[in-house]
């Protein structure tokens, strides 16, 4: 099993905790998108990371497509759970994480890959609000809980602990420890982890 992505990906992050949580062993092969030589193309048509390479030579793209099917892989630490209503629980905190995510790196886009005067301060706002409506709700969510769903940790707590982490990454001028102190105090928890210290995000 081969694995493509970016050291600076919170997708390629979550894919890469899933797959310590799960006990996996795989390749991590990094490439950039955005570089000229770049190869992702070659195995994802959307050109975007991750892309799981499995051993059959068969490609799989979409963090989200990737994570559910290692949690098939093997029932060590199952991360989505089977009933129902828990697994729509854990997909939805999964799809509002990935969402900030979606917005901060689009910002992130728009700051360095286009000349200051084709940048849309508009747009660039939208996202923005995207990116702390979405804080706010994860906020109100977790209350005072020590996991995002449940009394374990799993994708729901690792989707939201990669999207914080982004976040430090790449916007520290956004003060979401501030406004938003249960998160902070999940976000700590989480990085305590050997896993998610050993894949924090590299410039």
């Amino acid at each position: 099993m081969k694995l493509i992505g970016s050291l600076t990906s919170p997708f390629v992050r979550k894919v890469r905790l899933v797959l310590a949580e799960k006990h996996i062993d795989y390749e991590f092969v990094v490439d950039v998108p955005w570089a000229t030589d770049t190869q992702v193309p070659s195995f994802n048509p959307l050109g975007k990371v991750p892309v799981l390479i499995l051993d059959d030579g068969a490609t799989l793209y979409d963090s989200r497509v990737i994570v559910e099917y290692l949690d098939t892989v093997t029932p060590v630490s199952r991360l989505i759970p089977e009933g129902n209503r828990q697994r729509i629980s854990v997909k939805r905190w999964e799809a509002l994480a990935d969402g900030v995510v979606d917005a901060a790196a689009l910002i992130f886009i728009e700051r360095t890959q286009r000349p200051p005067e084709q940048q849309s301060a508009n747009w660039i706002v939208r996202q923005e609000q995207k990116v702390f409506r979405g804080l706010e709700a994860m906020s109100e969510e977790l209350g005072e809980k020590k996991w995002c769903t449940g009394d374990l940790m799993n994708l729901a707590d690792i989707a939201t602990g990669c999207a914080l982490g982004y976040l430090d990454f790449r916007f520290p001028e956004i003060k979401w420890r501030e406004a938003h102190p249960n998160l902070a105090k999940l976000a700590d928890r989480l990085n305590e982890l050997e896993p998610f210290k050993d894949t924090a995000p590299k410039a």
